[in-house]
């Protein structure tokens, strides 16, 4: 007998009526230059005009609109480089509760100010030496705060995959959807959700080459844990798959492709200059494969998830310009 999965297409559908008013129903780009320079019809779905400008409030919101009144009263924790604690921070102010995000100390500054805008508190910590799932779990306990964790919970999952979910309402019928992937989070959502409209998509994952955990982990058949990449796609610095997306992009991933940093910003610079958007590193890198060729056996019509565009001016103009 199969596996029951954690996450349903059901959970998807609920969580999209859920969303409903809350988070926006992004815009789907297409380009002809884009098309003629990867030689198939692309789809963008553009998560970087999503609410805190990355798709993470899709998840944090449907995990939290699920909490008991009791729980949402004492407060809500998270542990995030950034989107994810801007959008727990965002969720908790809708929902009229408190939050308390665990946050590296070298998060990008743009991304810690917009976390403490909407009224979070930030504890720091130093994400090449301490364990941040460990002091986010400890942090919620000590202060009786519900922890919403990145990437790792049903609930985020299902939220994440509303994306996709209205990617293909505007779409209809893709040959592949790619998409970033830091913890799998998104990806399992948006495989959920693909793989039950269109069983024969193809899902295509997207890792930093420094950041290359799902892929090894997928390889090797159970997760695999490696030292914490160092990466400009802060938002993919991760050093091992969450368990419950692992358990379900064994099953539903077909493959995941790596690009170079340099790619990345190749891909930003393309986005800025011909599409008109503004894209941070992570939200660049479904992109960037496409652009740089990483997409094996280049199918007729793709969709690509274009996950955030949380960038300051400073850090944006100098990748692009370097």
């Amino acid at each position: 007998m199969a596996a029951v999965s954690p996450v349903t297409f059901d959970d998807v559908r609920e969580a999209a009526a859920r969303l409903k008013g809350i988070a926006h129903r992004t815009p789907v780009l297409t380009s002809r230059t884009l098309d003629a320079l990867v030689g198939a019809e692309v789809f963008i779905k553009c998560e970087n005009f999503q609410r805190i400008g990355a798709f993470k409030i899709r998840g944090a919101y449907n995990a939290a609109a699920q909490l008991s009144p009791e729980q949402l009263a004492k407060g809500i924790a998270a542990y995030s480089s950034g989107n994810h604690a801007q959008a727990t921070a965002l969720a908790a102010r809708e929902l009229g509760t408190s939050a308390v995000i665990l946050m590296p100390e070298d998060a990008p500054r743009s991304k810690m100010e917009a976390t403490v805008g909407y009224g979070a508190e930030i504890v720091t910590y130093d994400r090449y030496t301490q364990d941040r799932t460990a002091l986010g779990e400890a942090l919620a306990e000590d202060r009786g705060l519900a922890l919403i964790p990145p990437y790792d919970h049903p609930h985020v999952i299902a939220g994440q995959g509303t994306a996709a979910l209205e990617l293909l309402e505007d779409t209809g019928e893709l040959d592949a959807l790619v998409v970033p992937v830091g913890g799998g989070g998104l990806i399992a959502g948006s495989a959920t959700t693909a793989k039950a409209l269109h069983p024969g998509i193809r899902m295509i994952g997207v890792e930093p080459e420094a950041g290359d955990d799902t892929k090894r982990s997928l390889e090797s058949g159970e997760r695999v844990t490696i030292p914490v990449p160092r990466t400009i796609a802060d938002g993919q610095a991760i050093s091992t798959p969450g368990e419950i997306a692992f358990a379900i992009n064994q099953r539903l991933v077909d493959a995941v492709t790596l690009v170079s940093d340099e790619e990345i910003v190749q891909a930003m610079r393309f986005a800025f200059e011909r599409l008109k958007i503004v894209l941070e590193p992570s939200g660049a890198s479904g992109l960037a494969a496409l652009l740089a060729g990483r997409v094996e056996n280049l199918p007729r019509r793709i969709g690509v998830i274009a996950s955030g565009g949380n960038i300051d001016t400073e850090r944006f103009t100098a990748l692009i310009s370097g």
